[in-house]
């Protein structure tokens, strides 16, 4: 694939998600009783993931601390 584009099409895929999420969180969107909103499990999975790579950034710090304390 050309690389103009596969930057476009990244490009229209990312405003794409972006729209989606900010319009299903400022619409209502209902279907079946279900309310389709992209934005709050999108920022939530964002915080966790988020706070992952806090615990592994301090899990890594702990080990090599520990590995340091061994020389």
């Amino acid at each position: 694939m050309n690389k103009w584009a596969e930057l476009f099409l990244g490009l229209i895929l990312l405003i794409g998600a972006i729209l989606i999420a900010w319009y299903s969180a400022a619409y209502d969107w209902i279907l079946f009783g279900k309310s389709f909103n992209f934005l709050t499990p999108a920022w939530n999975f964002f915080k966790g993931g988020l706070f992952w790579f806090v615990v592994m950034i301090g899990l890594l710090f702990i080990m090599l601390g520990i590995s340091d304390l061994k020389e």
